[in-house]
């Protein structure tokens, strides 16, 4: 688990890099498919997962994706941060005990409107699994009320 990190807008820069491993476990799919209702047998059943292109079950797309909103949630730029958007490609999949390797860079801030630019992406390998941009809204330091997190 990532410990928690707050940055503030004017802590950010172009550049700056966070990066998450996460070794994807059976258990975390069937947790993931049991919050969301997503019970697709490519996910959940090696029997059904054996007869598609992939030969195995795949880990859910948004899931992998997810592992992104835990960087921004907690490391970069961290708690109090909301997302504005987020675009996703998804690029190939990621199996049952592939380690995702998640970086999250500052791409772009906006200082009249709080807000950073984020390009993110997941390998596996080496190989982008997983790339897009997040929009994030990020407390300054002028903000008043931004919540300490209680660890």
């Amino acid at each position: 688990m990532l410990p928690l990190q707050m940055l503030y807008f004017e802590d950010l820069s172009v550049g700056m890099t966070e990066t998450l491993k996460k070794t994807i476990d059976s258990s975390d799919v069937v947790g993931f498919a049991e919050v969301t209702g997503d019970r697709n047998p490519i996910h959940l059943s090696e029997h059904f997962a054996a007869k598609t292109p992939f030969g195995t079950r795949i880990a859910h797309g948004l899931y992998t994706a997810s592992l992104i909103s835990a960087v921004l949630g907690t490391r970069l730029p961290g708690p109090g941060a909301v997302y504005i958007s987020q675009t996703l490609n998804f690029r190939a999949p990621v199996k049952i005990g592939d380690s995702v390797d998640v970086i999250v860079e500052v791409a772009e801030l906006i200082p009249e409107k709080s807000r950073a630019r984020l390009a993110c992406k997941c390998c596996v390998d080496g190989e982008i699994v997983l790339d897009g941009e997040a929009w994030v809204k990020v407390p300054s330091r002028q903000s008043t009320g931004r919540p300490l997190p209680r660890i």
